[in-house]
Parts: C-alpha cells; sequence; structure tokens
C-alpha cells in the first residue's frame, strides 16, 4: 500500500458532497470535472485579509472554464492572460488585463494592444514589434517588462528565474529597455518579476518577495522612474502529495505588507492561479471493470491521463506520488482494500492512483480525484484516443 495525499477540508467527509450536494447528483454522466465555487470564494477572501491594498490577479491558464471566469470577475482585480485564447476569453469583463509569455503573435499583439491590454514584454524584439503594431494602429499601448530575476524561488515545483531563460528580460538589460519604451511613448506599466510557481514553504516566498522589491527599486533607481505596477507573481502552491501542508498565507502577507510602503508610487499585485481553485476541483469518473492480475486489483475506469495528466504522474513529476482519491459513495467506516485506480487508455502511464488503500468499490461506482480544480482538462490530451471530452460543472449556490 502507498499513502496518498490529504483530501481538502471542504470534502471530507463521506458520502462525498459537493456544494453541499451529494456527488452523485453531479456524475450522471461521467467523466466529469465539478468545480465549488465556495472553496474558490473562501480562498479569495482569505487573500484579501492577508493581503489589504493588494491587487489579485488570476492566472487564466490555471483554469479558463467560462463560468468559473466570469463567477470570479467580481471578486479579482485582474486577469493574466498567456494567449490570444485567453484573451478572448476574458473579452467583456471589466477587469484589467496583462498578458505575458514568450512568443506572442503579431495578431495577438495586435488584438491585445487595441483591446487596451497590458503587454507584458519577453525581449527588445517583442518591444519593438509592440510599438511597430501600436504605431500603424494609432493608440498608445500599455507596455510593462517582464523581468528575468538572478534569483530563483527555493523549493518550487517549477523555477522561472536564476537562470538562462526564454521568460523576461534579464534584469541587467530592464533599464535600457524602460528607457526605450518611455521614450517611444508607451504608457509603461511596470515590472512582472516571477521567480517560480508551486511553493508550499512560506519562508520561501517571504524571501523571494524581498528579492523582488530589492531587484525592482533597483531598476526603478536604475531608469529612472518609479514603475506604476509591480507584479509580485504568485508561487503559492496547494499539498497534492503525502506529508506537504498548506502555504501559510498569513504569514507571507505580515511580512510583504510593511515592505510595500519602501515604494508609495507603485501599486502591487499578486498573481494566483492553482492556488485560488486548485483545491476546489473535484474529477468523478466511473469504474468500468474491476479485474484481478498477478494478485494486484485493478478499478478500471472511463476517464484516466486524458483528463487528469498531473494526477498520474506524467506533468513534470519526477518521482510519482498520489494524489488523494476516494470513493465518492462509501460510508464512514466501509470495508478496504488495496487497489489501483487506472484509465481506459492503451499505455501503463494511464494510472491514477498506484496501491492506495479505498473502499471496495464496484463497477458503476464513482471514484473521485481530488486536487482537479487547476492544470486539469487543460493540460491534458483530452484528444488522445478519441475518448469523449468530459462534462464541467460550476457547482455555486443560486443567486
Amino acid at each position: 500500500m502507498k499513502p496518498m495525499g490529504a483530501i481538502p477540508a471542504e470534502f471530507r467527509d463521506l458520502p462525498l458532497t459537493i456544494d453541499g450536494k451529494p456527488a452523485s447528483g453531479f456524475a450522471a454522466q461521467t467523466p466529469v470535472f465539478v468545480y465549488d465555487f465556495g472553496v474558490v470564494a473562501s480562498r479569495t477572501a482569505r487573500f484579501r485579509a492577508a493581503f489589504p491594498g493588494v491587487d489579485l490577479h488570476y492566472a487564466v491558464k490555471a483554469n479558463p472554464y467560462p463560468p468559473l471566469l466570469a463567477a470570479m470577475a467580481p471578486l479579482i482585480d485582474g486577469f493574466d492572460i498567456a494567449s490570444g485564447g485567453e484573451l478572448a476569453m476574458t473579452d467583456g469583463f471589466a477587469n484589467a488585463r496583462s498578458f505575458a509569455g514568450p512568443g506572442k503573435r503579431g495578431a495577438e499583439l495586435e488584438a491585445a494592444i487595441g483591446a487596451g491590454v497590458t503587454i507584458n514584454l519577453e525581449s527588445r524584439g517583442e518591444a519593438d514589434r509592440a510599438l511597430a503594431i501600436a504605431d500603424r494602429l494609432g493608440v498608445r499601448p500599455r507596455l510593462a517588462v517582464r523581468v528575468n530575476p538572478e534569483f530563483e524561488l527555493r523549493g518550487s515545483g517549477m523555477r522561472m528565474g536564476g537562470r538562462a531563460s526564454p521568460f523576461g528580460v534579464d534584469a541587467e538589460q530592464v533599464p535600457a529597455l524602460v528607457k526605450r519604451v518611455i521614450a517611444a511613448g508607451a504608457d509603461w506599466r511596470g515590472f512582472h518579476i516571477f521567480a517560480g510557481s508551486q511553493a508550499l514553504d512560506a519562508r520561501a516566498i517571504i524571501d523571494s518577495q524581498a528579492h523582488t522589491l530589492d531587484l525592482a527599486a533597483r531598476l526603478a533607481d536604475s531608469a529612472g522612474v518609479p514603475p506604476p505596477l509591480l507584479n509580485l507573481g504568485g508561487g503559492f502552491g496547494i499539498p497534492y502529495f503525502p506529508g506537504e501542508l498548506p502555504v501559510d498565507v498569513e504569514a507571507i502577507g505580515e511580512a510583504l505588507l510593511p515592505r510595500l510602503a519602501t515604494m508609495p508610487n507603485t501599486r502591487f499585485a499578486i498573481e494566483l492561479g492553482r492556488w485560488l481553485v486548485g483545491e476546489s476541483g473535484v474529477y468523478l469518473t466511473r469504474v468500468l471493470d474491476r479485474k484481478e492480475s498477478r494478485g494486484e486489483t485493478f478499478l478500471v475506469c472511463d476517464g484516466g491521463l486524458n483528463h487528469q495528466l498531473a494526477a498520474t504522474g506524467n506533468l513534470g513529476t519526477v518521482v510519482r506520488r498520489n494524489y488523494p482519491v476516494a470513493v465518492a459513495a462509501a460510508a464512514p467506516g466501509a470495508p478496504t482494500e488495496t487497489v489501483s485506480v487506472v484509465g481506459p487508455l492503451c499505455t501503463p502511464l494511464d494510472r491514477l492512483a498506484d496501491q492506495v488503500e479505498l473502499p471496495v468499490a464496484q463497477p458503476g461506482d464513482v471514484i473521485a480525484v481530488f486536487m482537479a480544480g487547476a492544470y486539469g482538462l487543460t493540460a491534458s490530451p483530452w484528444e488522445f484516443l478519441g475518448h469523449p471530452r468530459p462534462l464541467e460543472i460550476l457547482a455555486a449556490p443560486a443567486t
């Protein structure tokens, strides 16, 4: 038997309920992703309490499900996008928008500049292209500079600084680029400095934010102008695996807020994705077959890595570990067994849970895979082998 990560507190009572309703009510057709918006709302409220006066931006790439974006819009200050597709998804919302990512196509830059979106410049070449497009359109572009810092976020799952990178402009080149865009008449919007993601160590995030503020101040001094906005990135992780603990956001806020006064002419934003939505999602998949093979029991389900690539350990995980899973309709105290939960694909990589202890399940039972609200469907190869695309449902209180 191998351990699993901890089920989020909102879903620990069995039989499983989502938004106070039996999970079976959402599983008439499987596979299905269900997002409990009450969890998202509680995370945004917790952020506001810990970081008063700091703007909250949502990284759309974490989960771009349109009803979720619409429900989040009144609760946040901005959407951070990474493609023309995400630009279109966020059209119509009043929130500020910023566009980051290397390799922005000319048509994407033109659409974003025309819509008044802030472009986080990734290179000198991108700055030249953006300025040329804006000149042709006859508009004043909103341009920020994404900085490739000389430091990284310790303990992060994905490090974005401290090395040669396709992301952002090397810090030593930034002042000259800022002067260039200002001299060209652009509306300079500040800095985006993102050192890493999926960190659970509050001390590491505090240190990274301190380095970010110091770097931004140095760059502003060299450029001769304070940044109107400093996007501090995010990096707040969630505890997917055994032994991991939630990040202490209150400690981060307590350390950060006094330091913001050192840059009185700058607004600040924190950009979060998985921390806001990751724990809200539950992926429900139905057992199609129960089989024994060489002394092991397999629950074969109607969905797998084609929908939940990360849960199978195939989205950047070096050592495969188990996400939390459950048998949705199991009663407390039901007999248990050691099983592996697998999907319907013809590959041994399609394993949602490896040798975990679960209540005894039969064909027709529903398996719940938690931590499914971020980097789930859109980060998975859902067209692989031609299986149906799963449903998505936003579970939210009636308004």
